[in-house]
C-alpha cells in the first residue's frame, strides 16, 4: 500500500513517516501542497494523509481540485483545525476521515485500517457481488456458479474500479486517472477492450453504457 504524506511540521512529519514505514507501508512524503499535487499526478497512491495548513496549496483546496479532476483517492485530513465547521469543510471537499491534532498514532492506524476495509484496499476477502457472482481481490478471480475466470492485472484494475463505484457511472478518463500514472495510461480504446472482455465474462448487460458519460456496473444483473 502506497501512501502520500503531506505534513509541514518537521517533527510530526518524521514521527508519522517512521510509524507508517514500521507498518510496512510505502511512504512518499512532502512538506508542500503544490509538490503533493504534482506527485499525485506523477505516481499512483492508495491513500492520502493531508495536513491542511501547508505551503502553496492548503489541504482542503488540494483535495477539492483532485475531486474536480475526477481523482478519487481515499483521504485522511490530519489538522489542528478543531471546529465543527472545519470538519464539515473537510468532508464536503471529499475526505474519508478527519483527525484533529494532537492524536495518538494508534488512532491513525485504526482510521487507516477502517478505510482499507471500507474501500477494499489490500483486501484478501472474497466478495459476494450478487447471488451468482463472487470475486477474490487477492487472486483476481471471478467466480460465476461453478466456473472461475482469472483476470489479468489490468482487467482487474478496471473491474475493481467499476465494482467499487457501482452506484454511479464512471468515464473512461476517470478509470484511467485513478488507476494509472500519466505516462503509463492505456488508450481509451484499450480500456474499452478490457470492458468488452469483462462483459463476456459477466454477461453483456452487466456493464451498462451510459451515453455521453461512461459505464456503470449493474450489481443486479
Amino acid at each position: 500500500m502506497k501512501i502520500l504524506l503531506l505534513e509541514d511540521d518537521t517533527l510530526l512529519h518524521e514521527i508519522i513517516e517512521e510509524f507508517l514505514e514500521e507498518l510496512k507501508y510505502e511512504v512518499i512524503s512532502t512538506y508542500d501542497g503544490q509538490e503533493a499535487y504534482e506527485l499525485i499526478f506523477e505516481q499512483h497512491f492508495d491513500l492520502l494523509i493531508l495536513d491542511v495548513n501547508v505551503p502553496s496549496i492548503n489541504g482542503f483546496d488540494l483535495l477539492k481540485s483532485l475531486k474536480e479532476n475526477s481523482m478519487d483517492i481515499p483521504t485522511i485530513f490530519i489538522t489542528s483545525l478543531h471546529t465543527t465547521k472545519d470538519m464539515e469543510t473537510g468532508f464536503n471537499v471529499g475526505a474519508d476521515d478527519y483527525i484533529r491534532k494532537p492524536f495518538h498514532l494508534s488512532e491513525l492506524k485504526l482510521r487507516i485500517d477502517n478505510i482499507k476495509r471500507l474501500r477494499k484496499i489490500e483486501s484478501q476477502e472474497i466478495e459476494k457481488i450478487n447471488d451468482s457472482i463472487l470475486y477474490s481481490y487477492a487472486s483476481k478471480i471471478i467466480y460465476i456458479s461453478e466456473e472461475k475466470t482469472q483476470l489479468s492485472k489490468t482487467e482487474a484494475k478496471v473491474f475493481e474500479y467499476l465494482l467499487k463505484h457501482s452506484n454511479k457511472a464512471v468515464s473512461i478518463e476517470e478509470i484511467a486517472l485513478n488507476n494509472w500514472v500519466y505516462d503509463e495510461t492505456p488508450t481509451d480504446t484499450t480500456i474499452r477492450t478490457y470492458i468488452k472482455n469483462l462483459r463476456k465474462i459477466l454477461g453483456k448487460d452487466s456493464i451498462i453504457n451510459i451515453k455521453g458519460i461512461g459505464y456503470k456496473f449493474d450489481l443486479n444483473t
